[in-house]
């Protein structure tokens, strides 16, 4: 009787600590924190494929993405689709590709961006596009290799995930990710 009693008093000790540990990551992964892979090559040399990253769906419910940010978002064209990019046109913006230079028109300015995070002449062609109301203008940053704005267009707020947080995975380039300033 007394190994039945010890056997039932062992499995509710781990059913306690299963239920309290899915109370408490069940939230975060849901509502604050969601890990995501990184599969391809369209923001090399800013993530490799395989790359483990969190990602913060909370921030964007108390402010709007920011120029320079990486996001995560379903593909408008395919909402099963994950995609990861970097923010290069807020809404209302129109962001001109010339000859590997981006430059972005906001409020009447042209500002000239420096992108430290490509390679030199990588966004050869020639193209505008404008974001609309709540549109963002996203690229990869492995332009010759990324499907992103360029082809398809600004991507709708409501798509967005949430912006990456933290690179966790290889180990040796554990980080916290912060947007360059422009």
């Amino acid at each position: 009787m007394n190994a039945i009693r010890n056997f039932a008093s062992s499995v509710w000790d781990v059913a306690k600590v299963v239920i309290i540990s899915a109370a408490i990551i069940i939230p975060i992964r849901t509502f604050i924190f969601q890990p995501f892979f990184v599969r391809g090559t369209s923001m090399v040399p800013t993530f490799y494929n395989g790359d483990y990253l969190l990602i913060d769906e909370l921030t964007y419910r108390f402010r709007e993405p920011s120029r320079g940010e990486v996001v995560v978002f379903r593909y408008p064209n395919d909402p099963k689709q994950f995609y990861i990019k970097r923010i290069i046109g807020l809404p209302g913006e129109k962001v001109s590709v010339r000859n590997g230079s981006v430059s972005v028109l906001s409020e009447g300015k042209e500002i000239g961006l420096e992108e430290p995070y490509i390679s030199p002449g990588s966004a050869s062609e020639s193209r505008d596009i404008v974001a609309g109301p709540d549109e963002y203008i996203v690229f990869g940053d492995n332009r010759p290799h990324s499907s992103d704005s360029r082809s398809w267009g600004p991507v709708p707020k409501k798509y967005f995930v949430g912006r990456v947080f933290l690179t966790a995975w290889p180990l040796n380039d554990i980080a916290v990710f912060a947007a360059p300033i422009y």
